[in-house]
């Protein structure tokens, strides 16, 4: 039987508005009181309004980063717990989410039960690794196809949003041709 949430605060931050969207809609399906932001100064401004029991934050913001809202969030409720999402994990980065606080660091894709595991696994116990991890350049090419979703496939646009070169986007859709055709 699923846990209910009801009254639980629920703070979303992520800059991809499709995902952003599907996650507060699954989260809210499962009783949490959901709060969406779309990058740092939207989610500081949250926080300050009504702290809240858990954060779900993505790493890379366009105005900042997500360890700055995990910074902010344990001013306001040092008990809150948030979990980092992220397509590019590295473990200086990881690491420093730990140090400020975080629960967790997912990579992207990340699903529903596996952000709620984290969540609320009991302090120095870790979820368990998941069934099916994607590869490191798997998660990439889903990240750079979300990327490329949101841009109506513009390569300038896309290489802008994942701060890269615009010929180091097209070198990775060379080595990947794959990316942005439709796999099913």
């Amino acid at each position: 039987m699923a846990k209910s949430f009801t009254g639980e605060t629920l703070l979303i931050v992520e800059n991809d508005d499709v995902f952003r969207e599907q996650l507060t809609k699954v989260m809210r399906n499962r009783g949490f009181d959901t709060v969406a932001a779309s990058g740092l100064e939207e989610a500081k401004a949250a926080i300050m309004t009504r702290a809240p029991a858990f954060a779900v934050i993505d790493l890379h913001l366009d105005d900042g980063s997500g360890l700055e809202v995990i910074e902010e969030l344990k001013m306001y409720s040092a008990e809150a717990r948030a979990v980092i999402l992220t397509g590019y994990g590295n473990t200086p980065t990881a690491v420093a989410a730990v140090k400020l606080g975080a629960v967790d660091y997912l990579a992207k894709p990340a699903d529903a039960d596996e952000i709620i595991d984290a969540l609320l696994a009991a302090d120095g116990v870790m979820p368990p690794a998941p069934e099916n991890p994607i590869s490191p350049e798997e998660a990439k090419r889903v990240h750079i196809e979300r990327f490329l979703e949101r841009t109506d496939g513009n390569i300038t646009k896309t290489a802008r949003l994942l701060k890269m070169h615009r010929r180091t986007l097209q070198r990775i859709l060379k080595r990947t041709p794959d990316i942005g055709q439709d796999s099913g």
